[in-house]
């Protein structure tokens, strides 16, 4: 059996991200050069959060500017990487009989292209996406990553992007600094240390860990994209951070590496 490819979840945060050169887009281009050169990206993204679960066939997916209010230099920023139908179609069919639909409306949002940038700066890799059913419960999300997992053996490196801490409501959108709130370090570090056990069925459940957790996570959208990787964890796999950090004071940017 090949050796499995690392899996890896990333906090984005904000998508000038894309274009600054930063502590935690600096820690995104030194994993890009530890990792493997990935056959091809699965990425589940948070700003794809749709009822139903859709993959990208497309040869050349479009890259989605999915914001507003930013900077011109942002809309100008361009990720041309290849599809892989192939793959599209292995994810349709390792699912079953889950239904997938096979989608050529998409393309690459901002959850995926501002960390790829930094990654594989190149875009030479072929990326596909692959929906959050925003219908179903975290349990699914997670079961989604398991049935993937056998992906990694096959070169295919399973990218979650999304935050695990993302409360837009506390965000300090000013220009001054704002100290982490003390629930969102909470529930990171209580997640940091559930993670480091190997032990995600909390995580799964994380709505039930009490006021931190649903302040961090008041909905669902951003956390999800994390219960994919963790699903695609293997026996002896470890578990490491390689940036972290937050914020505004409410959005984590922890990265978390399974490998």
């Amino acid at each position: 059996m090949a050796t499995p490819i690392p899996t890896v979840f990333f906090g984005h945060g904000n998508p000038m991200n894309a274009l600054q050169i930063n502590e935690y887009t600096q820690g995104w281009q030194r994993l890009g050069q530890e990792l493997p050169i990935p056959k091809a990206i699965l990425s589940i993204s948070a700003h794809w959060y749709v009822p139903g679960t859709s993959v990208t066939v497309l040869d050349s997916p479009r890259t989605i500017h999915d914001f507003g209010g930013f900077p011109r230099e942002l809309y100008a920023v361009q990720y041309p990487a290849p599809g892989a139908p192939w793959l599209a179609r292995r994810v349709q069919e390792m699912l079953a009989p889950v239904p997938v639909t096979l989608d050529k409306s998409w393309g690459l949002d901002h959850g995926t292209w501002s960390v790829l940038r930094h990654l594989y700066p190149q875009a030479n890799i072929p990326v596909i996406q692959l929906s959050i059913d925003e219908t179903q419960p975290p349990s699914y999300h997670f079961d989604i990553g398991r049935r993937l997992a056998s992906l990694r053996e096959e070169g295919v490196l399973i990218l979650g992007s999304g935050n695990l801490v993302h409360n837009l409501h506390t965000y300090a959108w000013g220009r001054h600094a704002q100290a982490p709130y003390d629930w969102a370090l909470r529930f990171e570090q209580r997640a940091r240390a559930l993670m480091l056990a190997h032990e995600f069925q909390p995580l799964v459940d994380y709505e039930t860990l009490g006021p931190d957790a649903i302040l961090s996570a008041p909905t669902p959208d951003h956390y999800l994209p994390l219960l994919y990787v963790l699903g695609a964890w293997r026996e002896r796999d470890t578990v490491a951070f390689p940036t972290e950090g937050m914020d505004g004071g409410s959005i984590s940017m922890l990265t978390v590496s399974i490998r």
